[in-house]
């Protein structure tokens, strides 16, 4: 589970980019990729490495104009599967 004062952060060789072949939004890590939805986009939009999780899902409920505790549930199952498979470093503040 994410705390509002963890930090999420890609980790070295793990970035997003725009697959032209595939026409759609990817994570990509060594040896690995995985298409991102628009949501997944959205999210990973906001992770720079220092800002905390309760500062971007704010910024995301904001945007969007949802309420904060489904976009930190949503974001947090998001953010923690792609920490259990090392696409995504967090550090405990």
């Amino acid at each position: 589970m994410m705390e509002a004062t963890d930090v999420p952060s890609l980790p070295r060789g793990v970035r997003t980019r725009f697959d032209d072949v595939r026409g759609v939004w990817v994570l990509l890590a060594p040896e690995r990729v995985l298409m991102l939805d628009e949501i997944g986009l959205a999210i990973l939009d906001e992770v720079d490495g220092t800002r905390d999780f309760g500062t971007i899902t704010a910024m995301l409920a904001a945007r969007y104009d949802a309420p904060a505790d489904r976009i930190a549930a949503d974001a947090a199952r998001f953010l923690g599967g792609l920490r259990n498979r090392r696409f995504l470093d967090v550090v405990a503040a």
